[in-house]
């Protein structure tokens, strides 16, 4: 597959779960599976090791072999970008190195997570190098709850002067920080949303599609969710609307993450398996939280 452009990121994007055993070990034949059914119902593209996929947990290799597998499971369909993100620059371009040569036709990368804090020229030092170390598309993620650093619109521009960036996952929760990113890039990169009720009024504005969790509970409705972005509101909009935000704060807001998201693959006859040490499996009061929302929705469970 040729080298992917900001034109190659469209529409519903999962960011897969990465399946495991209770003891831990991944869960291959599970995971291609997941792979197979959100190609099937119209991914655009596959994420792999990204939050959904527990990335935290993942050595080296185990990137590598996810995104082999993900990769043969598409063959050649849709591309596959995997997650990269790992403190230091230098960690970050192994990782980067390892899943390129696996077959991912891009990675996805976050600032340097876990230090919290970053100069302009610490974050374009990551960035530019990330670049020269890898010919591959770099997707930048925004994402402030989980790395503590907010990379602000003059940021992504300064970073798209020293790096291949072709898209960018938005996953700020404060509109008027989505507001000032799409007037400035929505004709440069491919915009992606993150959080669910933001699909809808980003599209509309000029963004390009969505790496969000929760479309995957609405089945084949996660394909059409661009196209009904950019026309005008109905009563379907406003009610899939609805519906992705509930769950959205439901997945978000019950257990730790990713609990509550593998718990709901679970239920409707996905194999997620169950989170990796130290996230302990859905239980008890807030499994039946998510069977009687899901229930309430409409959703049918296996």
């Amino acid at each position: 597959m040729a080298s992917l452009t900001a034109k190659d990121f469209t529409g519903f994007i999962p960011a897969v779960v990465t399946p495991f055993t209770e003891t831990g070990e991944i869960m291959e034949d599970a995971f291609s599976d997941l792979v197979g059914w959100l190609i099937g119902n119209g991914a655009s593209a596959i994420a792999v090791a990204g939050d959904n996929g527990e990335s935290w947990s993942l050595d080296i290799d185990e990137r590598r072999r996810l995104t082999r597998i993900a990769v043969e499971r598409a063959a050649g369909r849709v591309p596959v970008v995997t997650g990269v993100s790992a403190p230091s620059a230098a960690q970050t371009i192994k990782y980067a190195q390892a899943v390129t040569e696996a077959g991912a036709q891009g990675v996805l990368a976050m600032p340097q997570t876990y230090v919290l804090k970053t100069t302009r020229a610490e974050l374009l030092r990551r960035f530019e190098a990330l670049a020269k170390a890898v010919d591959t598309p770099i997707i930048l993620y925004n994402s402030p709850r989980r790395t503590g650093i907010d990379m602000s619109p003059d940021d992504v521009g300064a970073i798209l002067d020293v790096a291949p960036v072709v898209a960018i996952k938005e996953s700020n929760r404060d509109f008027f920080h989505h507001t000032h990113l799409l007037h400035r890039f929505r004709d440069r990169l491919s915009i992606l949303m993150g959080p669910c009720h933001y699909i809808f009024p980003g599209i509309a504005l000029g963004a390009k599609g969505f790496i969000a969790t929760g479309p995957e509970f609405v089945g084949s409705d996660a394909a059409r969710l661009t196209d009904l972005a950019g026309q005008a509101p109905t009563a379907e909009t406003a009610a899939l609307h609805y519906k992705l935000t509930v769950i959205y704060q439901l997945l978000m807001g019950t257990g730790t993450w990713p609990a509550a998201f593998k718990a709901a693959l679970n239920l409707i006859g996905q194999p997620a398996g169950v989170p990796r040490d130290p996230v302990m499996p859905l239980a008890g009061a807030d499994l039946d939280k998510v069977k009687r929302t899901f229930d309430e929705l409409g959703i049918k469970m296996a």
